[in-house]
């Protein structure tokens, strides 16, 4: 039991990761309607940006500044390149963004090396947030921190397992409500989310009121580049900074922008959640699909059935490919995806 609060739990603060960047994703494309391939190349970006400046004044400054400087690059990419192809159409646009991306993988590669930065945690964020004890005479208790040894040893007659909740991945989970409750704030109850929402619908009535168009796009790229460079940094922190965490991530927000509906912020944050719990859920199960199929149709294939060997795979093995397939389900049934407002 224990170990399955604590993957909901990874899968909840992975969702949440996700959410962090298919958001910014789907802020471009929303006023825009430009899918950035190089997104997930800010993504890395600000992990790489905030190991340098860590170095020099700490993490907390650079969980600031990092997505900041992030977002200025993306505003300058938007200003000096993607404006100029942007009247060709969306295959101008789709091809240099996967051509920065190929820019910015190899400018890391030169800079920090092909191996991974020891970017480690600050001490507030290093150990367990809280530990989860699972005692066949007790039941299940939660302790704040690192529980004691004492009561994670087995007595006589009594089974003990402690399950550990990592302080970073609370941090995560923390960050991203932060700023889902930010964003729905500044696009809801602020003067500049009525201003951006008039340019994502009316841009021509809201230029004729005297807003800078232009401007209220490359100000929106950027943001939505930052976002990308806030994840980064809580990401590069969590797991390992190297130049393939861009690849790990790149096809997957895809995916939950597909699923939750290109354009929507809300199916963003449910495509994130949905794929999140998609991909960590299955690695507690480790019985075979052919052991669910018999006990869902009771129809005697066995997993060393010869004639079946795709059977044989567990759903831990499986939970790698469980995203895609739930893409292609999703295009077949239901293209728009779950909150979308226009076709995918």
């Amino acid at each position: 039991m224990d170990q399955i609060l604590i993957n909901l739990l990874n899968g909840l603060s992975s969702g949440l990761l996700l959410f962090m960047l298919s958001s910014g994703l789907t802020l471009i494309f929303s006023m825009m309607g430009v899918l950035n391939f190089a997104h997930a190349s800010f993504y890395m970006l600000g992990a790489y940006i905030a190991f340098m400046i860590s170095g020099a004044v700490g993490f907390w400054p650079a969980l600031v500044l990092a997505p900041l400087a992030v977002g200025v690059l993306g505003a300058l990419f938007e200003r000096s390149v993607l404006r100029r192809v942007h009247h060709h159409g969306h295959v101008p646009e789709l091809l240099i963004t996967f051509g920065l991306s190929y820019v910015i993988l190899e400018l890391v590669q030169l800079v920090w090396g092909r191996s991974s930065v020891p970017f480690t945690p600050p001490p507030a964020l290093q150990g367990p947030a809280f530990t989860l004890v699972q005692s066949s005479r007790d039941g299940l208790a939660l302790v704040w921190g690192a529980a004691p040894e004492a009561m994670c040893r087995a007595a006589e007659g009594v089974q003990v397992a402690c399950s550990r909740f990592p302080m970073t991945r609370a941090f995560m989970m923390l960050v991203a409500l932060l700023m889902l409750l930010a964003l729905w704030l500044l696009l809801t109850r602020t003067r500049i989310g009525l201003i951006i929402q008039a340019a994502l619908t009316h841009p021509e009535m809201a230029e004729a009121l005297g807003h800078d168009v232009p401007r209220v796009f490359m100000l929106v790229f950027g943001s939505g580049c930052a976002l990308a460079g806030l994840a980064g940094v809580i990401g590069g922190v969590t797991f390992v900074t190297e130049p393939s965490m861009a690849a790990v991530v790149g096809s997957i927000i895809f995916v939950v922008v597909v699923v939750g509906g290109i354009g929507s912020l809300a199916g963003a944050f449910a495509g994130s959640i949905l794929v999140g719990l998609l991909q960590t859920l299955p690695l507690t199960v480790d019985a075979s699909l052919a052991t669910l199929l018999n006990r869902l149709l009771d129809a005697g294939i066995g997993p060393e059935s010869p004639g079946w060997p795709l059977l044989r795979i567990t759903l831990a093995q499986a939970a790698p490919i469980l995203p895609y397939l739930l893409l292609v389900l999703m295009l077949i049934l239901r293209p728009r995806g779950l909150l979308g407002t226009r076709e995918g």
